[in-house]
């Protein structure tokens, strides 16, 4: 009895050397066609592209093949916009909010080709997506929703899983001065309030409007006010050093008191000697504004002082402007 149990141990270890010397002939990762957008904690993936008013900007976004072996054919990919995807997600994150909901990029702003090439024993590709941003309005927040499509054929198949198959791009169009300033030193005070303690915040976003200006919303109005797009301030920077203030909506009587400017220093990290340091500070602000839809029928003035502070950090041993930025 004993001879024939060591017999079975034998023969069943056989068999399993057998087959594993013969998996590696078999597919164990299939050749997936993916997106490479990895998303951010708000469920899109963020792009920076560089404004250029009616010129096109180029942005390469990468696609990848996986699989265990070598992706043997040449394939044709198909891409279409997901608007269904967007709505989903705008839904199930914002709810009734539509104010916070991202907008579908309309087809004024890019175009692409609805297919990209992959040539067998290749496993990576990009797909181009030209932007034209002019007079895009930075209050709306914009995402282009893209889906790889199923192909009938088979020649290739697409990711099972959503967020490889989906890329759900969020635009950022920026310039030199664009980005999220430190706020620590702008002091927003009620009028004749002016002693008292200032509402400060740590950190302001400013958007894209040209390519020397941005603009920002005026004290201490941010994102989440459904009508944030009613007090917007421009910045426009000029050549010589100064910065010129302005709004668009007279109902908030905007008024500057002193003239503005700015300055750029540069300084190379004492850690990572490849990555240079921008800063851009603007100074002098001083402006006053009326917030007059926060309590209805009751105008509540503010008068904003200091100054706003960009950090830009810089790989230059990244010739792509928009990869070379850690944003």
């Amino acid at each position: 009895m004993k001879k024939i149990y060591i017999q079975l141990l034998l023969l069943a270890i056989l068999l399993v050397f057998s087959r594993c010397n013969d998996e590696w002939k078999d597919e164990q990762f299939e050749n997936f066609v993916s997106f490479k957008a990895p998303l951010t904690s708000e469920g899109v993936s963020n792009i920076y592209v560089r404004y250029k008013g009616d010129q096109k900007t180029t942005f390469m976004l990468p696609m990848i093949v996986s699989g265990s072996t070598i992706n043997d054919q040449n394939m044709t990919v198909q891409i279409r916009v997901d608007t269904d995807t967007l709505k989903v997600l705008n839904y199930e994150r914002f709810q009734n909010r539509a104010d916070f909901y991202y907008r579908e990029l309309t087809s004024q702003y890019f175009s692409m080709a609805p297919t990209v090439h992959i040539k067998s024993g290749e496993s990576t590709a990009l797909m181009p997506i030209d932007f034209t941003l002019k007079n895009i309005d930075m209050v709306d927040k914009w995402v282009l929703p893209l889906t790889i499509v199923d192909d009938p054929s088979n020649s290739y198949q697409v990711n099972p899983r959503k967020h490889y198959r989906k890329a759900l791009l969020r635009i950022y169009p920026f310039n030199n001065y664009s980005g999220t300033y430190s706020g620590t030193a702008l002091k927003t005070n009620m009028e004749g309030y002016e002693n008292e303690t200032p509402i400060v915040k740590s950190e302001i976003r400013s958007y894209v409007v040209d390519e020397n200006t941005i603009f920002f919303y005026a004290g201490n109005i941010d994102e989440e006010r459904q009508d944030r797009g009613k007090y917007k301030i421009y910045a426009t920077f000029n050549e010589t050093g100064g910065v010129s203030f302005h709004a668009d909506n007279p109902n908030i009587n905007f008024k500057v008191n002193k003239d503005a400017s700015y300055t750029i220093s540069e300084q190379m990290d004492a850690v990572r000697p490849y990555l240079l340091h921008r800063y851009i500070a603007i100074n002098n602000i001083d402006y006053q504004f009326t917030d007059y839809t926060m309590v209805p029928n009751v105008d509540i003035k503010y008068k904003v002082t200091g100054s706003l502070i960009l950090q830009r950090r810089l790989n230059t041993e990244i010739p792509d402007e928009d990869q070379s930025i850690e944003w």
